[in-house]
């Protein structure tokens, strides 16, 4: 994992790295950080900002600032388990379907091509209706959707590497598939992956917010970011700033996941690459 280190080192993915080691503080102690229950009503309805309340209060006397604490876990780490089953789904089958025969790979790409040609929100509406209308289940539906795109970059990644030297002079020293893709391949298209995965978690809290947003895989008044936005736009004329303190916790979490990907990207191309080899040079020198 040199390129991800490398991509730390940079002053891009060091902010990145803050602002989501900040955001997931928030998804493991968010919660016990809220200092009202965001879930109990009040009397002080449609309040601005002030000391006691500082991101204000909602239609129904609820602390803003405790609902979007509280709904920091059902918010981010839902965007993490979507991200995590499209990973099983594309990338197994994607590396795989190089080396395991034109058969496999034939049906693998039928499979992709017929889950990226789902009408998405139709999608997830079916799957919340069949298992039930819960995060979880509308995550598995997320999963489902992501996975296309980690099948379609994780094979043309295993592509540019199959007929490298060094697998071909692998497998005539008799060297299993599994072995060379473990041992030479795995190791070449992890940054890729890697990048891939910061991407697609960005676009996974944002399917997660729109998702409750319009109140799929959540149910109220189970607090979530998508959520609140949703229940201050009916209040708008009182509370017209009311979106922006959620929203911008969604926009900076987006962001530095984008960053993060575009930083290690960086790192991980041939002008990054150079870099690396001449700042290495240079301390070689003065400590010579």
């Amino acid at each position: 994992m040199r390129t991800v280190t490398a991509a730390l080192r940079t002053r891009a993915g060091a902010v990145a790295a803050a602002v989501l080691a900040a955001v997931l503080l928030l998804a493991a102690i968010g919660p016990f950080l809220a200092p009202y229950d965001p879930l109990r009503n009040g009397a002080d309805i449609l309040m601005p900002p002030s000391a006691a309340h500082w991101f204000g209060t909602d239609y129904l006397g609820r602390d803003v600032l405790s609902r979007v604490l509280a709904g920091a876990p059902a918010s981010v780490l839902t965007a993490f388990e979507a991200v995590g089953i499209g990973l099983v789904i594309g990338v197994v089958p994607g590396i795989t379907s190089v080396y395991l025969g034109r058969g496999y790979e034939w049906i693998t790409l039928r499979v992709m091509d017929g889950l990226i040609a789902l009408p998405f929100l139709i999608f997830a509406i079916a799957v919340a209706a069949l298992l039930g209308n819960a995060v979880h289940q509308a995550m598995i539906a997320v999963g489902i959707l992501l996975a296309p795109s980690f099948y379609r970059i994780t094979r043309a990644a295993a592509l540019s590497h199959a007929n490298a030297q060094y697998v071909t002079a692998a497998q005539l020293f008799g060297a299993s598939t599994w072995r060379v893709l473990r041992t030479h391949v795995w190791s070449k298209i992890l940054p890729t992956l890697v990048v891939t995965t910061a991407n697609a978690t960005a676009g996974g809290l944002l399917i997660v917010s729109s998702l409750t947003f319009l109140g799929i895989g959540v149910v109220p008044p189970e607090p979530t970011w998508g959520g609140i936005v949703a229940s201050d736009l009916g209040y708008l004329t009182q509370r017209p700033y009311g979106p922006v303190f959620p929203s911008l916790f969604i926009m900076a979490t987006v962001g530095a996941l984008n960053l993060l990907a575009d930083a290690i990207r960086d790192a991980g191309g041939d002008h990054g690459r150079a870099r690396t080899r001449r700042r290495g040079g240079a301390a070689r020198v003065r400590l010579t």
